[in-house]
């Protein structure tokens, strides 16, 4: 293994003692544990190692790789694995299948070495078509179920995949500069503005744009230097088949109807689902926070809306959010990343809101979190069930519940039981806490009272810490009622007595996830080249000198083949996240705008979308996105006095503000932080809002690094327009002189002579320049 870029070799192993003995190439050697190596943040495998060469200065393979005909092959390779190692296909012993665990693989009876040669010889009494048909080999053998079986352990789901499938790009050598042209002209007139056309008419498209575009020029200008008018260079196009796979590798498949194309493709219910344990269903769900609260940068009264993540089992509330105007798919997918995060404790709360349950002493885990936990539950969800709301939908989060290997249960349509709890729990929540707070507006218009907006005192940050505190403190202790378990109907439990029975009945799977999950869960983006000014994301370009590597290339498979990944925050444009593939280390990639000196305000997707929309609309083409600085920070708030900022917009800016900086914010505090020395390690709280006690408003400081970041835009314009170069010192007299070169100067001058003119606009220059 590589430790600190020097290469060490694991001399011997103790796993009784957990630590390993480390020697070096001149003798050294060194004992150190296995939290020291996995926690370290420069230690990794040597590309020495035959398993690990293969994926060097390659990214990481994953769910979405695979293309979609490949997935069940996938899937049946990992449900035999799944009967071999526990006798189950679905690899859960309380969802048995028909007849399951048959006898030759019943893991009471058995070793896993007899199961394993037990499928083997199963697989083998089948046709090599219909292995082949089944799990896309013709034979597999013991060796082969042992290879598959290493691989699961290390890459997941992702391990039982083939090589072959996700295998280095070699392009497609028949696909000429003429041909990708006439593809992205026939895709963005078919996407655009015509109706769904078939993959034939597309190849028809194809083909009669490189003939008219390309073949007529080249025999036009043939006709012109040869007098006899031969015929011009001819391009050749593939055939049908080679176009409709580059369709569907750059552009997807494109099955799904131009109306539902969008949304994400979701698997259906089947059956009734027993829930036995804490963490299988977690069911989210979204509502309108019925009270009136004010925002944090205004004091405007605004409306939020509450998502809310409840375990099913132990109707626990794992996590929250209260975003403004409505909530996104990162929101969501930040929120499902609090689940399987502790929750740290606050200043306010007591010892008696600290972790609680027996089993699992709270040093522990507080050690292995970093700070002293919370009385709340946190796992890994294995089913997540939502609504067919369009933020539940959509690609981003199916593909954030892949890479968390949880299953997708969306709930039947008009079918309300299927997420009746988390709707209970919105009605108790509602009955026990907001009814109590000021500015509460009601179940319904009718209900509203005469100026809920007057009567809103609590700004969001405060509404949160609310809902935070009465959650741990009151909530989870709280007698459930008709929700007790099957197996002790009359008895008085409530979300942390269930919690704790768990303990006694399953054990508890201590898995906190690295601080990196934070950049996995961001939206991607598929870059397929990378250009001297970076990489462009939603219509902005983002740079750094690592893109700048002379042997930085993709060798990605599968179905983004030879294309880069980066990772983009919505909440926050200033920046976007690009995975070394050597190193596996995650780096910033700055915005081309920001200036090299200070900060510009934090600005969003929306912003973005209509700072677009105004270049596009005026007619502007700007050469670089240095140039949208400027409209940007018009927008941001610069063109007005700061004294007056907040009285000239309108409610409606003002909201759109503050949501940008609520979110500017939500994000800082979702991203992860290097920890300084100075600092204890008490961690920010999971569902708390940044920020404190401000010295002054946040608009005013929102229009004051607007101002300064235009004045050090405009600066920096003029210095690089004209650099100043430093001038050689005058010779005496030459400020008397002026421009008459035959002046002498005086020798005898008083020292309280009036200055002459040019004397006056030296003084000034050099008042400007210091300045400057």
């Amino acid at each position: 293994m590589v430790l600190d870029d020097v290469e060490w070799l694991v001399e011997r192993q103790e796993p009784h003692v957990g630590r390993v003995q480390l020697v070096r190439a001149d003798g050294e050697r060194q004992r150190v544990s296995f939290r020291f190596l996995v926690n370290h943040p420069r230690c990794r495998p040597s590309s020495r190692t035959a398993a690990e060469g293969a994926n060097r200065g390659r990214q990481l393979a994953s769910w979405s790789d695979v293309k979609p005909e490949k997935r069940p092959l996938m899937e049946q390779r990992f449900a035999h694995l799944m009967e071999i190692n526990c006798g189950f296909r679905s690899g859960d012993p309380f969802s048995p299948g028909p007849e399951e665990p048959r006898p030759e693989y019943d893991p009471d009876r058995t070793t896993l070495t007899e199961r394993r040669e037990a499928k083997a010889a199963e697989l083998s009494a089948l046709r090599p078509e219909e292995a082949k048909l089944l799990l896309g080999v013709a034979h597999v053998g013991a060796r082969t179920l042992e290879r598959w079986e290493k691989r699961r352990k290390k890459y997941g789901i992702v391990g039982c995949a083939d090589h072959r499938w996700l295998r280095a790009s070699g392009g497609h050598p028949s696909i000429s500069e003429e041909v990708r042209e006439a593809i992205f002209a026939v895709r963005q007139e078919t996407q655009q503005h015509r109706s769904r056309v078939s993959a034939r008419t597309r190849e028809i498209m194809i083909r009669r744009y490189v003939r008219e575009t390309f073949e007529d020029a080249n025999e036009a200008e043939d006709q012109e230097e040869n007098e006899e008018g031969s015929k011009g260079r001819e391009v050749k196009v593939p055939s049908y088949h080679t176009l409709l796979r580059v369709w569907k590798e750059w552009f997807g498949p494109g099955g799904a109807r131009p109306k539902y194309e969008r949304s994400a493709e979701l698997p259906t219910k089947n059956g009734h689902v027993l829930v036995t344990r804490p963490g299988q269903v977690v069911a989210l769900d979204t509502t309108i926070l019925p009270v009136m609260v004010r925002e944090n940068v205004f004091g405007d009264p605004v409306t939020v809306h509450f998502t809310l993540a409840l375990d099913v089992y132990t109707h626990s509330i794992c996590a929250f959010r209260l975003t403004m105007v409505s909530d996104s798919s990162v929101d969501v997918a930040m929120m499902l990343r609090d689940v399987m995060l502790p929750l740290p404790m606050r200043e306010e709360w007591g010892e008696d809101m600290e972790w609680p349950y027996p089993g699992l002493p709270a040093a522990v885990v507080a050690e292995f979190a970093g700070h002293t936990v919370a009385a709340l539950p946190f796992f890994t969800p294995e089913t997540v069930t939502s609504d067919h709301g369009s933020v539940y939908r959509n690609h981003h989060l199916v593909d954030v519940q892949e890479a968390m290997g949880c299953r997708i249960l969306p709930a039947r349509v008009l079918r309300p039981q299927d997420k009746a709890a988390v709707e209970r729990t919105f009605g108790g929540i509602r009955s026990l806490v907001f009814e109590k707070l000021p500015g509460y507006t009601g179940v319904d218009v009718a209900d509203r009272g005469a100026d809920p907006e007057g009567d809103a005192v609590l700004t969001l940050s405060q509404m949160e810490h609310v809902i935070a505190t009465w959650v741990v403190g009151t909530w989870q202790n709280r007698r459930l009622g008709g929700f007790a378990p099957c197996w002790d109907p009359g008895g008085d439990h409530s979300p942390n007595t269930l919690f704790a029975a768990s303990f006694a009945q399953e054990g508890f799977d201590l898995d906190i996830p690295s601080p990196e999950t934070y950049y996995r869960f961001l939206p991607e983006h598929h870059v397929k080249r990378i250009y001297r000014r970076g990489v462009k994301v939603k219509g902005l370009w983002y740079d750094a000198e690592l893109l700048h590597q002379s042997d930085l290339h993709s060798a990605r498979g599968g179905r983004y083949k030879k294309q880069w990944v980066i990772h983009r925050e919505p909440r926050d444009r200033r920046m976007v996240f690009f995975q070394d593939p050597d190193t596996h280390e995650w780096h910033e990639l700055r915005w081309t705008g920001l200036p090299p000196d200070g900060e510009m305000p934090a600005f969003g997707d929306a912003r973005v979308e209509e700072l677009l929309t105004r270049v596009r609309e005026a007619g502007l083409k700007p050469r670089s996105d240095s140039d949208l600085v400027p409209i940007l920070l018009k927008m941001l708030g610069a063109v007005d006095p700061v004294a007056n900022w907040s009285s000239q917009l309108t409610k409606s800016q003002r909201t759109q503000h503050a949501r940008e900086i609520t979110q500017a914010r939500a994000a800082a505090a979702d991203r992860p932080k290097a920890p300084k020395p100075s600092q204890a390690k008490d961690a920010p709280p999971r569902l708390a809002a940044v920020g404190g006690r401000e010295t002054e408003p946040p608009w005013r400081e929102r229009a004051r690094e607007a101002t300064e970041s235009l004045d050090t835009h405009r600066r920096r314009r003029r210095e690089a327009a004209g650099p100043r170069k430093p001038s050689e010192s005058a010779p005496l007299g030459s400020s008397r002189r002026g421009r008459n070169l035959f002046v002498i100067a005086d020798d005898d001058a008083p020292p309280d002579a009036p200055a002459t003119d040019q004397q006056s606009r030296d003084a000034q220059a050099t008042k400007e320049d210091r300045n400057e």
